[in-house]
């Protein structure tokens, strides 16, 4: 007989990143573009840096903060904190800490 307490433990996660983003088209029939977002930019820094997860901030990776966004993102969340980054979808340049996420496209 098994033991169905064994399972209590068990979590559903947050938020899941798949490997690439074209896999959102398969598996999900309604995408969240933040988790969209979120998941290119991990895709694309994962190969070459430790990527943490913060409580303020989306991810940590090294010394630095990166805040996911579109491009109306802010840095509300991440106002009082050094080495913090927007990395924004919908923008073409960058603008002081504000970092257009398709040039981490470029790191691929």
């Amino acid at each position: 007989m098994y033991d169905e307490k064994r399972f209590k433990n068990l979590q559903k996660p947050d938020k899941l990143y798949l490997a690439n983003i074209s896999l959102f088209d398969i598996f999900c029939q309604n995408s969240d573009i933040g988790t969209i977002r979120e998941t290119f930019f991990i895709s694309q820094i994962r190969p070459f840096y430790n990527v943490y997860y913060v409580n303020k901030g989306d991810f940590k990776i090294d010394n630095y903060v990166f805040e996911i966004g579109g491009k109306n993102k802010s840095f509300n969340q991440i106002k009082d904190i050094k080495n913090s980054f927007v990395v924004a979808d919908d923008i073409e340049v960058e603008f002081k800490n504000k970092i257009p996420l398709w040039l981490f496209g470029f790191l691929y």
